[in-house]
């Protein structure tokens, strides 16, 4: 049975993302998306290709691998699909379903930009986020940190 609206708002507060905003306004976005399921080892988003959407992973699990190195699971919580719904770009990694199946909450890029424009303060935080994960990928390459990055990042 799919979640209500309610119960997909106070999902959406344990969301870094999306945990400044108030009850009505997560309410407001858990409209703008919808509940899906994906059986095991599904491919969700392959690296280097376009995306559709945004992925709030609320039950099971889901694998992500870049250049063929697995990097991380996802778990409840998690999210993937930002980076290339903000700038339009390819996937910059491959996520697959793990072996129980996977429940999301999507919000196709239509949606998720002008869900950016009404509610600049999610963008903010997007921002510092994809700022800390740009600082750890340098540190973990050995390069010295870019500090153009908001100060909250560090």
């Amino acid at each position: 049975m799919p979640m209500s609206d309610s119960d997909v708002a106070t999902k959406l507060e344990r969301v870094d993302i999306f945990a400044p905003l108030s009850a009505k306004e997560r309410e407001q976005i858990a409209r703008l998306g919808r509940e899906l399921r994906h059986d095991p080892a599904k491919v969700l988003a392959s690296e280097g290709e376009s995306g559709v959407g945004f992925h709030l992973l609320l039950e099971g699990s889901a694998e992500v691998d870049v250049g063929g190195q697995h990097r991380a699971t996802l778990g409840p919580g998690d999210y993937f699909g930002e980076i290339s719904v903000i700038d339009g770009q390819p996937r910059t990694a491959t996520v697959r379903v793990g072996p129980d199946g996977l429940r999301t909450f999507t919000i196709l890029a239509w949606n998720f930009k002008g869900m950016l424009d009404d509610h600049p303060q999610v963008a903010r935080t997007l921002l510092v986020g994809l700022c800390a994960r740009l600082r750890a990928a340098e540190a973990r390459a050995g390069q010295a940190p870019d500090t153009s990055c908001p100060p909250e990042a560090s």
